[in-house]
């Protein structure tokens, strides 16, 4: 049964008690997992949405009715079979394994988990295989992480892949609903408080916070998490994360030397033939990926594929994609996907 079921594939499956919940429900990418849960149909029998306390009693609507927020302690009780989380790193560190505790698969999409050893750190189209029935706490990459591996597998299994340098452009979602109010604040002509400066009319080369040696945790979280997803801890990986006044969709300007020779044709058609990428590349009609065109779309576009002529075996390509769907929701959604179509969740 294939991983990315949509809804109307699975009904004649039976779910006695699928209960879900999604912890931060309230916030810009738990708002977006509950409408991709309900995209794809996926058999909710009773969703749990849980936030923090000031949240508590709030209605969220989902499949058509109302559903009141709640703590975690009373989700747990409830005895969920799936949690998907987007609340941050403190949250999932504290509650994920109490969710697990129950027997629940929790889905996290913080960072705190992803480098751990022992927990699955997943892109269904490239690793679903890692998971295994055992795994109740699964890692969610980092958004700019998933759009631009998912291009990339395909081409390192075929030439592999010996040295990526990225820059990204990502938008304002990218720090959630605050820093839409502070880009929209800004246009309006007050300020914000989530960015160190200005975001409007104005770049800044700073996403998380600087490590002693000059790199943001978002660049060491491309680098890591990469290897990890690509099983391949011999990638050199070098990344610079910028903000850019764009309300939704990451841009990423990525350039690679690969192994072994390869052919551009080739290279070209093993990334059509990925699922979930979409070749944009015609630029005599100025045919490129933007992230305008990406927004509210889960697949990663791929264009300005050229040959790099600076050193042997390397390629340039330019990907996008909407952050807050596959960068976020909807990788989480379809990894709860792979969990169903294996028969580990409400049966």
């Amino acid at each position: 049964m294939s991983p990315f079921l949509r809804g109307r594939e699975v009904k004649h499956l039976i779910y006695h008690k699928m209960i879900v919940a999604v912890v931060g429900a309230t916030g810009l990418v738990g708002s977006k997992m509950l409408e991709v849960l309900q995209e794809r149909q996926f058999p909710v029998t009773e969703l749990l949405p849980v936030a923090s306390e000031r949240s508590w009693g709030k209605k969220v609507t989902f499949q058509g009715k109302e559903w009141t927020v709640m703590s975690a302690s009373e989700a747990i009780a409830r005895k969920p079979v799936l949690a998907i989380f987007s609340a941050g790193g403190a949250a999932s560190a504290e509650l994920a394994p109490k969710f697990a505790a129950i027997g629940c698969y929790v889905v996290d999409n913080s960072s705190y988990w992803r480098m751990d050893p022992s927990v699955p750190l997943v892109v269904p189209e490239i690793n679903a295989d890692v998971l295994t029935q055992d795994n109740r706490i699964i890692a969610n990459p980092n958004c700019s992480t998933i759009q631009m591996v998912l291009p990339l597998a395909p081409l390192h299994k075929a030439y592999g892949i010996k040295r990526i340098v990225v820059s990204t452009y990502q938008s304002v979602t990218g720090a959630g609903q605050r820093g839409i109010e502070q880009l929209e604040a800004e246009r309006a002509g007050g300020s914000g408080t989530q960015f160190p400066h200005r975001i409007d009319l104005n770049v800044l080369p700073h996403i998380d916070s600087f490590l002693p040696d000059g790199y943001t945790k978002e660049e060491m979280k491309m680098v890591n998490e990469t290897r990890k997803i690509l099983r391949d801890s011999t990638i050199a990986v070098s990344a610079t994360t910028v903000r850019v006044p764009v309300k939704g969709g990451h841009s990423e300007s990525v350039n690679l030397e690969f192994n072994k020779p390869y052919d551009l044709a080739e290279a070209r058609q093993l990334m059509a033939d990925m699922p979930g990428v979409v070749i944009q590349d015609d630029p005599a009609n100025n045919v490129y990926p933007m992230p305008i065109n990406a927004w509210d779309k889960d697949e990663v576009f791929v264009g300005r594929i050229r040959r790099d002529p600076s050193v042997e075996s390397g390629l340039n390509l330019w990907c996008v994609s909407d952050n807050i769907r596959k960068g976020a929701a909807t990788n989480a959604v379809q990894i709860a996907q792979v969990l169903l179509a294996k028969g580990w969740l409400g049966k």
